[in-house]
């Protein structure tokens, strides 16, 4: 959202996770689970941090399940009444630890750890980028956080990598099963078709009032079928792989011999040693003019132009490095961290004080937009990002989703720690 730019709590279109349509663009409220129920307590609203249309561009997989307007009216407070956040100590970053005399893992680099400012400034008018952008109100407070060493994979996982686990295993994603007909009570067996979401923009522009305009539940869109049944992976084998809940994820990494990153760690490699900038690479989104990261230009959503090479998905480490070598911390596609989400979660870091140590994140999960979803934390933005309606290609910003679903922008890389 540009500067001044906001949007009302009622025009924002939340997600909720279900069984959807078949059909493209016509979305399933049949089999809605449950009611949903809001806190009616007559707290301290002010405390809870306010959602803003960037906060809902990673959340198109709810929003293609149910045609539901949320409010966030009567939201639980997100800190006790009267609670205070201190001010930042945005100190300079310190590394500690040195690489293993192990040779790295193949397609591992070595992240040093240490100590860090994690988080995202709001930049006053005068400091915003091009990009005009503010941080997103569950990035703030910048808090002191410490982490160790660990090896981290170069890019995210790819489609060849995925089919070698698959190969191996036999494993079948979340998208790939029917749903269970106890998990829907009610439901007609009609609608209990496996399948996933796919950003699929519409040919005129829209207002960005609602996700229906551009993400469809796609019958047979899968990590093997990325667009749905008629696509499938040739050419796209270094492409990252998609579609892809939680639980895939974390059963990849466990076959690998690794684990998905603590949103911690996820953004002290991202940072690649640099301290207090706004992106992986610096403070200007295009460095010398340079595209740095596979983001959306052009009109959102209608029109991607394809400034820099990629309409839409592209392979994996096609853009510059950061400072640790690690591709594509930026843009391309989302990557699921091991944290429960929650939007006062640095905000109690930082009224805790001091440094936190090897943050594990939140002991349960609350996003106060969907009570009833389970989420954990997404980083480093999508091919969808745009100055229009999300920068979340910030490397201090967050992003979320509910556990058991995928879409064709989210996709992970995984981390070792040391022997």
């Amino acid at each position: 959202m540009k500067a001044g730019r906001r949007v009302k709590d009622q025009e924002k279109r939340s997600l909720y996770n279900g069984i959807k349509s078949i059909g493209a663009m016509a979305f399933i409220v049949l089999l809605v689970i449950g009611t949903w129920w809001y806190s009616t307590a007559q707290s301290d609203q002010s405390s809870v941090p306010d959602p803003q249309v960037g906060m809902t561009c990673d959340m198109g997989v709810s929003a293609a399940k149910s045609g539901r307007s949320l409010s966030v009216t009567n939201a639980q407070p997100a800190l006790p009444a009267g609670q205070s956040v201190p001010s930042a100590d945005v100190s300079s970053d310190a590394v500690h630890s040195s690489p293993p005399s192990d040779p790295a893992p193949d397609g591992l680099v070595w992240i040093p750890g240490g100590e860090f400012s994690m988080g995202a400034a709001d930049l006053s008018e005068d400091e915003m980028n091009d990009v005009g952008m503010h941080a997103t109100r569950d990035s703030r407070p910048i808090h002191r956080v410490y982490v160790d060493g660990f090896w981290m994979d170069k890019t995210e996982v790819t489609n060849a990598q995925f089919k070698r686990f698959v190969d191996a295993t036999g494993y079948i994603t979340v998208a790939e099963r029917t749903p269970r007909a106890e998990d829907f009570p009610g439901a007609p067996p009609e609608n209990l078709v496996a399948g996933s979401v796919v950003f699929s923009p519409p040919d005129h522009a829209v207002p960005l009032d609602t996700h229906f305009r551009w993400w469809s539940y796609i019958k047979g869109a899968n990590w093997r079928h990325p667009l749905g049944p008629t696509s499938d992976l040739n050419g796209r084998e270094e492409y990252p792989v998609v579609h892809i809940a939680y639980e895939d994820a974390e059963a990849y990494a466990k076959w690998a011999g690794k684990r998905l990153p603590t949103e911690a760690e996820w953004e002290f490699a991202a940072r690649g040693g640099l301290s207090g900038k706004v992106y992986p690479w610096g403070d200007e989104f295009r460095k010398d003019g340079q595209w740095m990261a596979n983001s959306h230009q052009g009109h959102f959503p209608n029109q991607d132009t394809g400034d820099d090479q990629y309409m839409g998905i592209g392979p994996v480490a096609k853009f510059p490095p950061n400072g640790y070598g690690l591709y594509d911390v930026a843009g391309n596609v989302w990557e699921w961290t091991s944290d429960w989400y929650r939007p006062d979660y640095y905000a109690r870091l930082a009224i805790a004080g001091g440094v936190a140590h090897n943050p594990q994140g939140p002991d349960s999960p609350f996003d106060p937009t969907e009570p009833g979803e389970k989420k954990r934390v997404h980083r480093g933005g999508s091919f969808l990002c745009t100055e229009q309606y999300c920068s979340r290609y910030m490397v201090g910003t967050r992003g979320k989703g509910e556990i058991n679903t995928g879409t064709n922008h989210l996709g992970f890389r995984c981390v070792m720690s040391p022997k």
